[in-house]
């Protein structure tokens, strides 16, 4: 279980201008700003939840995770995993935590994937028994039986972040952080990495927090979101209801024989060419249903389908909303 409630946190920043002289001003008097990273964030994480944390770029996504992880204290406020402060009781908390940055490794850079391995055993003091059924567990799921005996720095991207993974398991922790687990992954690879979380997540019963910038992986890994602008939540509930909030526009995509149709007033053509059309209703233009029976009524459909507005255009009109 994890709890924050009303947490706060301010950083003091040093200030200075370019230049020579104000770099020599600086050494004797500084100007100084407070940054007011996090205000007031409060949520719940039940056990064996996979919730989304999103946010722009400096909304306090990073600031939240660490202040979780123990690394970072609050300016105010309480945290509690597990009955845990975090911060307070870091040895503990560390043992039952997995941390995956995208752009981090914990991985040392000029030895081995299972030297590396071997390491963070020690460091986790994980028994002989259970490191060796975990590592025989996740080396298959993740494919890294050819990369164990080949040193950090020679992996692709794709490589180094499924031993990342597997490295952040290995002394089976119950609540996985995942900040940008698949940036610069392509999309075999990102694809592996959402089946294994998923799979973690229903087999262990990991709770799993997602930090990320690509609303694929919310969609594809989570049902709840948590929207972090400016430091404060915006909006904490399930996809499902932010669709309910933002409907957006439904993007038809059709296969015909026959004559091109006629489209009704207010439906924009996307695309459009010989037996294929691509069209876009707002909600605010009537039903799609209707749409489709008066092209039915003039052409013999194909093939059909229908999409409604993605994860990414929903956050982004929020974006807009709030003025982030």
């Amino acid at each position: 279980m994890i709890q924050l409630q009303n947490i706060s946190k301010t950083f003091r920043i040093a200030k200075r201008q370019a230049g020579l002289g104000r770099a020599v001003k600086a050494l004797f008097s500084r100007d100084y700003e407070t940054v007011h990273a996090l205000r007031d964030v409060s949520f719940t994480i039940g056990p064996g939840e996979m919730v989304g944390y999103i946010g722009p770029n400096g909304a306090g996504k990073s600031t939240t995770i660490k202040i979780m992880c123990g690394i970072l204290t609050p300016s105010s406020g309480t945290c509690l995993i597990h009955g845990r402060i975090p911060w307070q009781d870091r040895l503990r908390h560390v043992s039952e935590i997995g941390v995956v940055f995208g752009q981090r490794s914990q991985l040392w850079w000029d030895v081995p994937v299972c030297d590396s391995f071997e390491l963070l055993r020690e460091v986790y003091r994980v028994d002989a028994k259970e490191f060796r059924r975990n590592l025989d567990e996740l080396v298959p799921l993740l494919d890294l039986s050819e990369v164990l005996k080949t040193p950090t720095r020679s992996l692709s991207l794709g490589q180094r972040m499924r031993c990342e993974l597997a490295a952040s398991l290995l002394h089976s922790p119950q609540i996985l952080f995942l900040d940008e687990p698949t940036i610069g992954l392509d999309a075999v690879s990102k694809i592996a990495v959402r089946q294994f979380v998923r799979k973690l997540n229903q087999e262990r019963g990991t709770t799993v927090i997602l930090t990320t910038h690509d609303m694929q992986d919310i969609e594809a890994l989570t049902r709840r979101i948590i929207l972090l602008g400016k430091g404060r939540i915006l909006f904490d509930g399930p996809l499902d209801d932010l669709k309910k909030r933002f409907p957006g526009a439904k993007t038809i995509t059709l296969e015909y024989r026959g004559n091109a149709p006629s489209i009704l007033p207010g439906v924009e053509i996307l695309d459009s060419r010989d037996g294929r059309l691509v069209l876009k209703v707002q909600p605010t233009r009537g039903l799609v249903s209707d749409l489709i029976a008066h092209i039915a009524s003039q052409v013999q459909i194909l093939d059909l389908s229908v999409a409604g507005a993605s994860a990414e255009e929903m956050v982004a009109a929020l974006y807009k909303e709030y003025a982030i």
